[in-house]
């Protein structure tokens, strides 16, 4: 009797169906049982979606302050069935020795908060003209509770969520609006990243002899240099009256012209394996060009190997962004991503009294650790026809 089932945990059924099954079904199917991979699939779904429509999830614009709330702490928002979602507000004290400004709740001051509320304009995508965003206050309900008159800078109409900065900025709005750029950069590095790789290492196992040994010396080169000081060499190069927008392309290629060695020698490997094939032969003999021999034969073969290469480089292009903006040579203000959003945090006195300005790094730390995950499920899923 045959022990297979047993041994993978798969029922008779389970394993006859197997066979019915093509790869990418299969591949599908281990993927679903890493629960951990599938729920850091969703998660990133979930912080992409939220960056996509950045401006709807953001209580405030980037550039919203309020300077009598600056290093406000967090606002928990509560709920009860009269008044439905609310908050309190709170007070500035200055010390009057140590000028230290902290804040208590006036409970006598409820400010009413739901949800789909009007709130700053601003336009969708820079084309859209809106004023509903996903939860904030209700400045309509809050007019009508304050005696029908807006209300003023004085009356503490604001609600922090996660807390403010030393310029009175919601902390939660610019997270939200920093994502699209620290999880975007990501994103457009790996297309670079692809395209090099991919070629380059396509080229250098395909050809072989000395192409492959000059193409893989160049890489050693690449890979020999320390790439926190490259970054930072290259990066302080970028003049600093550039647009934010050319500065964002070029801290993208940086990251990318040093992070496609990875990829392409995965792809030099199966290509070595790979070009020998009978099918490969084949088509050399029925006059098919080396490009489509490459394109169309060899790299579908170990497609899920390269997805997966790509994924784990991911947060390394992430940490990348962050790195250079924290340092000042990467974005800067008043562009917002969570790397500059840390410069706030380089005074450690800054940190222990208002310790909310650390938060980009929790997001910073759940978007690495989720891709990692993802990446090793694809990667156990990659080989669906084993018994691990």
């Amino acid at each position: 009797m045959s022990t297979v089932p047993a041994a993978t945990g798969m029922t008779a059924v389970e394993t006859r169906d197997a066979g019915l099954l093509s790869q990418s079904e299969l591949i599908l199917r281990k993927f679903v049982r890493h629960r951990l991979a599938v729920a850091s699939l969703c998660l990133l779904a979930f912080f992409y979606t939220v960056a996509i429509f950045a401006e709807f999830f953001a209580p405030y614009s980037s550039v919203w302050k309020n300077l009598l709330y600056a290093y406000c702490p967090p606002q928990p928002p509560r709920f009860s069935f009269s008044r439905g979602f609310y908050t309190y507000a709170v007070r500035r004290h200055i010390d009057p020795v140590t000028f230290r400004k902290t804040y208590v709740e006036d409970r006598s001051h409820v400010i009413p908060l739901g949800f789909f509320v009007k709130g700053e304009p601003y336009r969708l995508w820079g084309l859209i003209p809106m004023e509903r965003r996903f939860f904030g206050v209700n400045m309509e309900r809050y007019a009508r509770t304050a005696g029908g008159g807006t209300p003023g800078p004085e009356a503490a109409a604001t609600f922090y969520f996660l807390g403010a900065d030393k310029y009175g900025h919601d902390i939660l709005s610019r997270i939200i609006l920093g994502s699209r750029i620290s999880l975007t950069i990501g994103l457009v590095a790996i297309v670079i990243t692809f395209l090099l790789g991919v070629t380059i290492g396509g080229i250098s196992g395909y050809v072989g002899g000395r192409t492959d040994n000059f193409i893989q010396r160049g890489m050693e080169v690449i890979n020999s240099l320390p790439h926190l000081p490259l970054w930072l060499a290259l990066a302080a190069a970028f003049p600093s009256d550039w647009p934010p927008l050319r500065t964002f392309f070029a801290i993208t290629i940086v990251l990318s012209l040093l992070s496609w060695t990875g990829l392409a020698r995965v792809v030099r490997g199966k290509l070595l394996a790979l070009r020998e094939e009978d099918y490969a032969l084949a088509a050399r003999l029925l006059g098919a060009g080396h490009a489509r021999i490459i394109f169309r034969h060899l790299l579908p073969g170990f497609t899920s190997h390269i997805i997966v290469s790509l994924t784990m480089s991911v947060p390394g292009m992430i940490l990348g962004e962050t790195a250079l903006s924290f340092l000042g040579l990467g974005l800067r203000p008043p562009v917002v991503s969570w790397g500059v959003m840390l410069q706030d945090c380089m005074k450690m006195e800054v940190v222990a009294n208002y310790p909310w300005l650390l938060l980009p790094v929790v997001f910073i730390v759940v978007t690495v650790l989720s891709f990692n995950f993802l990446g090793d499920g694809l990667r156990d899923a990659a080989d669906p026809y084993s018994t691990v």
